[in-house]
C-alpha cells in the first residue's frame, strides 16, 4: 500500500491506523507549500487533490478519510478497530462523521481558511473566531462522551486517530486548552507506539 499524505494533516489519523495494524506500506509526502496536490502526478492517483489517499495493491486509490479508515479496519479485522455489536459501530462512526464533517471541515476550515467562505477580508477575523467558538462546543460535545471512558466508544477503534488528529491540532497550532477528558485521551494517544511512529514518520 502507499499512504499520500501532507505533514500535519487529517491524513496523519490514517498514517496511525497504518501503524496500528502493522501491515508494509509505503508514505509518500505530497508538498503543499509546493501546491503538488494540484499537479498532474498526483492529479492522476486524486483528482480530488487531497489527502489522505491510499492507492492498494491492486493499484486502485481510495480517498476519504472515513472509507480508508473503514477499509483499513475490515480487512484488517484481527486488530480489532470496528467495534463487533452494532450499538457501539454506529457511535464510532457517528463520532467520526462528527469529526471530519463539522469539527474538520466546517470549524477548522473557517479558522484556517475564512477566505473559503468569505472573499471580504475585513469579515475575516469575526469568522476565524466563529471557527474556534464551533471547535470549543465540538470539544464540549466529545468530553462528555468520553467521561468514564478511555477510547471513544469504550475499545480503542478507528474513532481514537480521528479525535486524536483534532485534538492534536487544538494542542499544537492555537494551544487551545483541551477538556479534561479529551486531554487524558490526547495523553494515552501520545503514548501509543503507533502514534509515536507515525509522528516521527511525519517529522514530528
Amino acid at each position: 500500500m502507499k499512504l499520500y499524505y501532507s505533514p500535519g494533516t487529517c491524513a496523519i489519523g490514517i498514517h496511525i491506523l497504518l501503524e496500528e495494524i502493522g501491515a508494509p506500506y509505503d508514505a509518500i509526502k505530497v508538498d503543499f507549500a509546493a501546491r503538488a496536490q494540484y499537479e498532474a502526478p498526483y492529479v492522476a492517483k486524486n483528482p480530488k487533490s487531497k489527502v489522505p489517499a491510499l492507492e492498494r495493491a491492486d493499484g486502485t486509490v481510495l480517498t476519504e478519510y472515513q472509507a480508508i479508515s473503514v477499509w483499513l479496519g475490515l480487512t484488517h479485522a484481527d486488530k480489532h478497530l470496528i467495534p463487533p455489536d452494532a450499538e457501539r459501530h454506529a457511535r464510532m462512526l457517528e463520532t467520526m462523521d462528527y469529526i471530519v464533517a463539522t469539527l474538520h471541515m466546517q470549524a477548522w476550515q473557517r479558522f484556517w481558511r475564512p477566505g473559503n467562505f468569505i472573499a471580504n477580508e475585513a469579515e475575516h477575523p469575526a469568522l476565524k473566531a466563529r471557527g474556534l467558538e464551533m471547535l470549543a462546543k465540538g470539544f464540549a460535545l466529545l468530553d462528555a462522551k468520553l467521561a468514564g471512558k478511555d477510547w471513544v466508544v469504550g475499545d480503542y477503534s478507528l474513532a481514537d486517530p480521528a479525535l486524536f488528529f483534532v485534538s492534536w491540532w487544538a494542542a499544537r497550532n492555537t494551544r487551545q486548552e483541551l477538556p479534561s477528558h479529551i486531554a487524558a485521551h490526547y495523553a494515552r494517544m501520545n503514548a501509543r507506539p503507533a502514534v509515536q511512529r507515525a509522528l516521527k514518520a511525519e517529522g514530528f
